[in-house]
């Protein structure tokens, strides 16, 4: 039975949940309340609290340190808040005088278009051309508002948007690949480290840098640079060291539709996804790997759907049918395109390839086609802010009542759903 306390000690031994909270702090006063002046309280709070604890270290009062470290808490605390504010300042003025983009941002375009041109010997409509590029190196410039309509109806909007399911497909391909080689030694287990990672960062980059993709190439980085040191990385940790990352270097990825749902269905199918999983054993493997992509669907879209009752507006209804044949599909379809992209066609089994690849393609838009003119196929529903705040805290109460079985937490997710109805209605 867990308790209260339990979790208090599951979020200490994660040390980063720590600055990222206080980063998230300082963001938001930032941007709600612009306190470039009043920060320098923070700086102010710190400078006190070092000479203090100067002449305490001078007097050799080793005790007093040890039952006042809470002061150092403190002080961290407040210089994470006074970065963060400033960073933020710093990254706001630089979004008052836009800039073109960087030069590595443009080779990526000019790289991603390259790439496109291979599409044009595949034998297909160019709708289903451009979702290919959508979902291999998303290039959108041939997508109309129309497919992208089909592909959120259908619930599997995820995949035009390069994100950490895209980056995983390729990571495993790239082991898969690598796994034909020695893998004995010192030599071959970095060596299969650094060329797993330079390819990651590759497509990564390749890919526009999206929001989604760079989430999952630094969660990859910090979890596999933990194995090969002979780590074990707690997901958690790894999850909150990815967000603090990304908003060290631009704190304004806080506000960012990507990266929230990124890092809401993520945190989601980390932690429901294996409760989910648990509620039926399983042992056939032929059976459990598509009950495990079940589950994660089933996690992720919890996790999102408030997200897209705010920001779209809808959600969709029949996900469950469309999202276990079209991942596993689009399992083999990317990393296959991609290989037709690269690849000389001269090679030989390259007609293969370009067959298999227009076969599976003609497959998917067959079913989202078909699905996404299904009545009903979305529930539409508008959240304001305070609604979806209120809809996450009814979650939270929901998921601590049947991890703690405090029935308190049961009637206060009630309480909060009555609230949310009293608010639409009155």
């Amino acid at each position: 039975m867990y308790t209260t306390g339990s979790i208090l000690h599951e979020i200490q031994k994660r040390p980063l949940l720590r600055p990222l909270f206080f980063w998230i702090v300082g963001i938001l006063l930032q941007i709600c309340f612009p306190l470039q002046a009043a920060s320098l309280v923070f700086l102010l709070i710190i400078i006190v609290i070092l000479v203090l604890s100067f002449f305490l270290h001078r007097q050799n009062d080793e005790m007093l340190l040890y039952h006042n470290r809470w002061v150092w808490g403190v002080v961290f605390a407040c210089i994470m808040v006074f970065l963060a504010i400033q960073m933020t300042n710093l990254t706001e003025q630089r979004l008052i005088s836009p800039l073109e983009p960087g030069f590595l941002l443009r080779k990526a375009h000019e790289m991603q278009s390259r790439m496109v041109e291979k599409l044009g010997l595949l034998q297909l409509p160019d709708a289903d051309k451009s979702v290919l590029a959508t979902i291999t190196v998303n290039y959108r410039k041939a997508m109309t508002w129309e497919l992208r309509n089909q592909f959120s109806v259908t619930g599997v909007s995820h995949l035009l948007a390069v994100s950490g399911f895209h980056v995983g497909i390729v990571c495993a391909f790239i082991n898969a690949t690598l796994s034909l080689f020695p893998r004995k030694g010192v030599v071959a287990h970095w060596m299969k480290y650094i060329v797993t990672m330079l390819c990651v960062w590759v497509f990564t980059y390749i890919s526009g840098l999206t929001t989604a993709a760079v989430r999952a190439a630094v969660m990859l980085t910090i979890y596999m640079t933990g194995r090969v040191l002979k780590r074990d990385p707690d997901k958690y940790n790894t999850l909150a060291g990815a967000a603090f990352c990304m908003l060290v270097y631009n704190p304004f990825y806080l506000f960012d539709v990507g990266f929230q749902l990124s890092f809401t269905a993520v945190f989601f199918i980390l932690y429901l996804q294996p409760r989910l999983s648990g509620l039926i054993e399983i042992r056939n493997p032929i059976i459990a790997t598509p009950w495990n992509v079940l589950t994660v669907t089933i996690a992720a879209q919890t996790g999102t759907s408030f997200l897209c009752f705010f920001y779209f507006g809808q959600s969709s209804m029949v996900f469950l049918f469309t999202n276990l044949f079209l991942s596993l599909l689009a399992t083999v379809l990317i990393p296959a395109t991609l290989l037709w992209m690269i690849m000389p066609v001269w090679l030989p089994g390259m007609d293969t390839l370009r067959m298999v690849i227009e076969m599976m393609t003609r497959c998917l838009m067959w079913v989202v086609d078909r699905f996404a003119s299904i009545p009903g196929a979305t529930l539409s529903v508008r959240f304001d802010f305070f609604t979806l705040v209120l809809s996450y805290v009814c979650l939270a109460f929901i998921l601590l009542y049947f991890r703690l079985r405090h029935y308190w937490m049961l009637f206060a997710a009630l309480s909060v759903l009555l609230l949310i109805l009293c608010w639409h209605l009155f």
